[in-house]
């Protein structure tokens, strides 16, 4: 039985990314995979889990989210063990060594990631593209952070929008997938969800072909991201 274990949605789901979970249950349930969504509400335990989706939030349910996992202490060790996690925007920034908040309060994360994310000039705002490998990640942005990685290691390229830094997004390491884009990000990018959910089971999936395909295909196609 596959587990999601969406973290703290009562706190973390800015722009419905808890939503994901849905994505990655419907498409493990195409293939035959048995897959079951558990919440893990804000203060609670984390659960044992295959994948653990962790989303967006204000900066006051930023903090309390980071103190709780932090105090938890299980996050690291479930990835050690094998576990997937997806960071979206705030959820990215908790992953990090630390990142900054309110009016230059600088706010330890939990270490997990080489990022430092600092307060920007300005808010980026709009429509996020994304060059990952041969794939295209689209989604929406909204932060004020700017997030810096030491040793490389970010999910993908810039192709409009702002990102960690104007040039690159979110980040990949084993274990941990994380990206500024909300949407939900998965329900926007099924290629995406295929390649999380392939390092949950650990085979390659079969491809299942359906209509999100078409919808990323055209929302690629109207943020003028296809030559």
């Amino acid at each position: 039985m596959l587990t999601v274990a969406v973290v703290y949605p009562d706190v973390l789901s800015t722009y419905g990314d808890s939503g994901n979970a849905l994505v990655l249950r419907a498409r493990a349930q195409v293939r035959g995979i048995a897959s079951t969504v558990i919440e893990c509400r804000f203060g609670e335990s984390l659960p044992h889990a295959d994948i653990y989706l962790i989303g967006g939030g204000e900066d006051g349910p930023q903090r309390a989210a980071c103190d709780y996992l932090r105090r938890d202490g299980s996050l690291g060790r479930r990835i050690d063990d094998g576990a997937h996690v997806l960071a979206v925007c705030a959820g990215f920034q908790i992953l990090g060594a630390s990142f900054e908040v309110g009016a230059g309060e600088i706010y330890q994360g939990l270490d997990l990631l080489p990022v430092v994310t600092t307060r920007g000039t300005q808010r980026s705002v709009g429509d996020l593209v994304v060059r990952v490998g041969s794939e295209l990640l689209v989604g929406f942005e909204n932060h004020g952070g700017v997030s810096t990685m030491s040793g490389g290691g970010a999910l993908g390229e810039v192709v409009s929008g702002f990102g960690n830094d104007g040039r690159v997004d979110g980040a990949s390491a084993p274990g941990v997938t994380a990206t500024y884009a909300h949407g939900p990000v998965l329900a926007l990018n099924p290629w995406l969800a295929d390649e999380i959910l392939a390092r949950a089971v650990g085979y390659q999936l079969e491809p299942y072909a359906s209509v999100a395909d078409d919808l990323h295909l055209e929302r690629c196609r109207a943020l003028g991201a296809l030559s």
